[in-house]
């Protein structure tokens, strides 16, 4: 990890690093063992924030833009994919077996 100072006389940044750190520490790290685990989370947390958490502010869409997978058939069911070891999860469209 690093640090990143949010730029000076730009009030708009720290509320935006803000609310990122208050949601890491509501979903995250109430159960952390040591640091190395600490990054581990950490790195998962932030894939699972680009790629799978969906954000109003981006119209209920991913940072990366995860494409929406329409139902394929009428036999389709939802499959839950875990995220941070089952703490979240991500759904998709799956062909009934």
């Amino acid at each position: 990890m690093r640090d990143l100072r949010t730029s000076y006389r730009s009030p708009w940044q720290n509320g935006t690093a803000e609310r990122w750190i208050g949601s890491c520490r509501r979903e995250l790290l109430e159960h952390v063992v040591g640091e190395r685990h600490l990054v581990r989370l950490v790195r998962a947390y932030i894939t699972y924030y680009h790629e799978d958490r969906c954000h109003l502010g981006l119209g209920k869409d991913t940072p990366d833009e995860r494409p929406i997978t329409p139902r394929s058939s009428p036999r389709a069911k939802v499959v839950a994919l875990p995220r941070m070891g089952s703490l979240h999860h991500r759904y998709e469209w799956r062909e009934a077996a």
